[in-house]
């Protein structure tokens, strides 16, 4: 397998990179120290294509493939993770379970305003008390004519707050486990809907995470996704897709605290020398490029499985590449954080 990016996926990549220090890097820690959302940098997020990257030109998006997308979330997690955060799940998880499994009248209705930008989604799965155990689920759907009534809370969900349009799921029928699980499009203006305050974050704090609730929200039955029972399949669908641009958020943050290291190594004097000279920090600086080479080559690999259709390992390499690139970016971090000592 060749993953030497195509002229196209460079040219995104170099697109991405510009922007990301020209627009974003400016203020990006004051921003997260002051915990501000990214909202003056999503007019030029959207003029670059970037808030509906994998949706189709006919459905307002940029129609790019799944390696441009992971290069471009790398690209912007580099510089600033809390963008990197509020694209790839406004991308991956509202849109994509709309394009691949929603209805023509729900593709046009709901796709269009996303990837243009001019609205940004989430995703509602995990609970205060359930991830993906679909037994575990509390929130409750109950068909009452021609809506069906949502009870319940969701926790942790990101672009709250700014989120126009949530794919949420619910329990249709109590008792049936996974096949009990139906998956619903939901706008926050709906009767019944509201965001919880924001999460006290450790990182990320430019991005919103926060609370749902739905008191006896009415969700037209037409926002039904699928068919009833369906949600927790769609669910693991979007988190397989998901999982390539977790990959490359966490590929792009190592990426940003390596060189961050390298540059202070070759700053830093002791000894009357570069600390970039002395072993230690050398084997420091080698490992960490190992890893994030190895890191980004699974995530190349699993978005280009992805773009050349899948498999029945997609979603294995989806999951390994998710897996070591978030280890491999707590390690490549700490490193950094050793090599820059008290400062």
């Amino acid at each position: 397998m060749d993953f030497e990016l195509n002229e196209d996926q460079k040219m995104v990549r170099q697109m991405v990179r510009d922007f990301a220090e020209e627009k974003i890097r400016p203020g990006v820690a004051k921003r997260d120290e002051e915990e501000q959302f990214i909202s003056g940098l999503l007019p030029g997020l959207a003029e670059l294509g970037l808030l509906g990257m994998v949706t189709p030109e006919a459905y307002g998006g940029s129609g790019l493939d799944d390696v441009a997308y992971a290069v471009a979330i790398e690209e912007l997690a580099r510089v600033c993770p809390s963008t990197a955060v509020t694209v790839s799940v406004t991308n991956s998880v509202c849109q994509e379970p709309i394009l691949r499994f929603g209805g023509e009248a729900q593709k046009r209705r709901f796709l269009p305003p996303l990837a243009r930008g001019e609205q940004i989604g989430g995703f509602c799965l995990t609970e205060p008390g359930a991830g993906t155990d679909a037994s575990a689920l509390q929130t409750r759907a109950v068909r009452n004519g021609d809506r069906y009534i949502l009870n319940g809370a969701k926790a942790w969900i990101t672009n709250t707050h700014v989120g126009k349009v949530f794919v949420v799921m619910a329990v249709t029928t109590p008792g049936a486990g996974a096949k009990g699980v139906s998956a619903f499009i939901v706008t926050h203006d709906l009767p019944g809907f509201s965001f919880m305050p924001h999460e006290k974050k450790m990182g990320l704090r430019a991005s919103i995470t926060s609370g749902i609730t739905f008191e006896d929200c009415p969700v037209p039955a037409e926002n039904l996704l699928g068919h009833e029972g369906e949600g927790l399949k769609i669910a693991l669908a979007t988190l397989e897709v998901s999982r390539i641009g977790i990959a490359a958020q966490a590929v792009g943050i190592a990426q940003g605290a390596f060189e961050e290291a390298v540059k202070y190594s070759r700053d830093r004097q002791t000894f009357g020398q570069p600390i970039a000279n002395h072993q230690a920090i050398q084997f420091m600086i080698a490992d960490s490029a190992t890893q994030i080479e190895a890191a980004r080559l699974l995530t190349r690999r699993a978005a280009a499985m992805r773009a050349s259709g899948g498999g029945p390992n997609q979603s294995k390499a989806s999951s390994m590449a998710k897996l070591y690139a978030s280890d491999a970016a707590k390690a490549v971090c700490d490193m950094s954080v050793q090599i820059h000592g008290a400062y």
